[in-house]
């Protein structure tokens, strides 16, 4: 049995469980599910894009364990606060903790998450599994020319690529950087080590992309490198600033629906349930 808190996002096939959610004025998250058969096992899944949508899969947990559920699995691709995995300065939370605490207070089977931001994640979170972002990867490169680079956009990002280029066999990744002000967030000093990228079509790949001022500013660095084509593939898409910077650069943007639904030409949006089955 599937309950899906946001329906919009049914990445698993089977039998829907029906329910209602609200709001209450407070702020409070509310939800009724009709009668099932509990003796069967449960998949949750939800997009969380708030606290409130945490709220809703806690309390959905909870009501489906007053049924007499006794298996929930959930998944929630999108991990919150997954950037949020050190203390920069003082006074700052551990946020990923705080809702890996929560999460693992519900005592469920099994949580599966997509691409974490880092190994941090997974490891504060109990009967946790993680997919990697190979299956989206291998889906954008079906679409793409043959001879298309593959661009790590930082440090950070650059273990995991390593890994993704191993398991779909790619030759080559070139290893891009960038400074950050940890006070103000500032973004400086993109760099590409190759001099010349001889017009060839370049794949940037990262797991999340926010405002989007990494890929503008790699990308804009890799253009003045003599790059041909440029192509952009984040795991989960939020783009709190729109599009149209991006689109200025890139050819195509392709995301999963882990985060939200979009709609825009630019925008290729793979679905989760297209990868996992």
């Amino acid at each position: 049995m599937i309950l899906n808190l946001n329906k919009e996002f049914k990445p698993i096939p089977g039998k829907e469980i029906i329910f209602e959610s609200f709001t209450f004025n407070g702020g409070e998250p509310h939800i009724r599910i009709e009668v099932f058969d509990t003796k069967q096992k449960v998949h949750l899944t939800h997009r969380i894009n708030s606290f409130n949508d945490l709220g809703l899969l806690c309390i959905a947990t909870d009501a489906l364990k007053r049924m007499g559920v006794k298996e929930i699995d959930i998944f929630i691709p999108y991990f919150p606060a997954a950037r949020q995995d050190r203390v920069m300065q003082s006074g700052e939370s551990l946020s990923v903790k705080v809702v890996a605490d929560i999460i693992n207070n519900l005592q469920v089977s099994s949580l599966t998450i997509l691409d974490p931001h880092s190994d941090v994640t997974p490891a504060l979170l109990n009967d946790c599994t993680v997919i990697s972002n190979h299956a989206f990867i291998a889906k954008v490169l079906e679409k793409l020319p043959k001879d298309v680079m593959l661009i790590s956009p930082d440090a950070g990002a650059s273990k995991k690529i390593f890994k993704l280029a191993s398991a779909l066999n790619i030759p080559t990744v070139i290893e891009c950087g960038k400074k950050r002000d940890v006070i103000t967030g500032q973004l400086s000093g993109f760099h590409v080590p190759l001099d010349n990228l001889e017009n060839k079509p370049c794949l940037i790949v990262d797991d999340i992309c926010d405002g989007g001022g990494t890929f503008i500013g790699l990308g804009k660095e890799l253009k003045k490198k003599n790059a041909g084509a440029l192509y952009l593939a984040i795991s989960h898409g939020i783009f709190s600033k729109g599009f149209d910077d991006l689109s200025s650069i890139y050819e195509y943007v392709f995301t999963t629906d882990s985060f939200r639904t979009i709609r825009n030409p630019n925008i290729q949006q793979i679905q989760l349930q297209d990868i996992l089955n």
